[in-house]
């Protein structure tokens, strides 16, 4: 099979040059958006607005930039994503709106307007079917994103709690599903808690998406209801004694491979292009109402019309860098008898797995790994 064509620039500028927003513009027109016919075409810009109180998701200058391309195109564009299973500041449509405006998305910064793909109450989804779904026969999508003629996705590349790092099929997958399609991807697999290592913070309490968490008092720890615990492993970043994990080793796994046929079910039957800034890469996802110092250093900017072969370039990319001092997977390599997995995202998390998401979108045919990487 042909190997996919993966665009890179790094971050650097000249002084009195172009600053990052038109580096990326130029990227993307050269990686070949300017190939898709937008004239007169609804355009849907997948992207995280990023939980209050996080502060290393994309900043609104960047959505600027895509959106400009886009209108200069002739496409209608508008910023997107879905609301969220847990109850953080983005699970309806008023409050992911406020949110995403005190983070700085309005439609004067990003030059187009923004959307909420699942409706008022994250129940305003499209069953699309999966071609070759091994896990999920038809997916549970926002009806806003199904409408979009076209499919753009802008991602924060970062590190993940469960899916091991957060890239262009997690931003599809996971980010189009309605609350009830981000439930189906999260329904395997239950966390059980290690007393000995539970310090009876409760910090944990506070990330669950249904109450699956019940703190004992009595003995000041943490227990799961397994008959209202989701598996959507929140839990596990919000622990930080490690004292959470998952029972079934095929947890993540299977999340995996949900989230990667929900994004061929998001992409399938109309054109579609992809973007990754690998940057502020945090150990954990931007659905977090904080950020932990980032793991890696900054790499670059990304762009492919493969979303497979973006993830596997980003991926790859990493695994190349040195851990940043003082970060999460800084001291995990230096604890007494840490386990060295070989890549920073198992050693920055180690519950979590990320190969098992690019196997099967590659099974599937959601794209090919096998790519040809392109520098400007």
């Amino acid at each position: 099979m042909e190997k996919a064509k993966v665009y890179f620039t790094d971050f650097r500028t000249v002084a009195n040059g172009d600053g990052l927003a038109k580096k990326l513009q130029k990227l993307i027109r050269k990686a070949g958006i300017g190939d898709i016919d937008m004239d007169g075409k609804f355009v849907a810009i997948k992207m995280h607005f990023g939980e209050l109180g996080n502060l290393s998701f994309l900043r609104p200058n960047y959505a600027r930039a895509v959106a400009d391309v886009v209108k200069a195109l002739g496409g209608k564009p508008f910023l997107t994503d879905c609301n969220t299973l847990y109850p953080g500041s983005r699970k309806n449509a008023l409050e992911h709106l406020y949110c995403a405006w005190e983070n700085g998305f309005t439609p004067m910064t990003v030059g187009c307007p923004i959307l909420i793909g699942d409706g008022l109450k994250g129940t305003d989804d499209v069953a699309v079917p999966v071609e070759g779904g091994e896990y999920v026969k038809e997916a549970k999508i926002g009806r806003a994103v199904m409408d979009a003629d076209i499919f753009i996705s802008l991602t924060h590349f970062k590190g993940h709690e469960s899916t091991g790092f957060g890239g262009a099929i997690k931003n599809i997958g996971m980010g189009c599903g309605s609350r009830a399609g981000k439930a189906e991807q999260h329904n395997d697999g239950t966390p059980v808690v290690d007393e000995d290592a539970c310090r009876g913070c409760r910090l944990c309490q506070k990330l669950c998406a249904n109450d699956g968490l019940v703190f004992d008092a009595e003995k000041r720890k943490m227990r799961i209801d397994p008959a209202k615990c989701l598996g959507c492993g929140r839990c596990l970043g919000g622990c930080n004694f490690d004292a959470i994990h998952f029972v079934s080793d095929n947890a993540n796994a299977v999340l995996n491979c949900r989230m990667a046929e929900y994004t061929k079910a998001v992409l399938a039957g109309r054109p579609n292009f992809h973007i990754s800034l690998v940057m502020d890469i945090s150990p954990n996802c931007d659905c977090h109402c904080e950020n932990d110092a980032p793991i890696l250093p900054d790499i670059g900017m990304f762009a492919s019309f493969d979303p497979l072969a973006l993830d596997q370039a980003c991926a790859d990319a990493c695994l190349k860098q040195s851990p940043m001092p003082g970060s999460q997977l800084w001291d995990n390599l230096r604890r007494p008898g840490f386990a060295d997995w070989g890549d920073p995202f198992t050693n920055s998390t180690p519950n979590s797995e990320w190969r098992s998401c690019l196997d099967h979108a590659e099974k599937i045919g959601l794209g090919v790994r096998e790519y040809e990487l392109i520098r400007l």
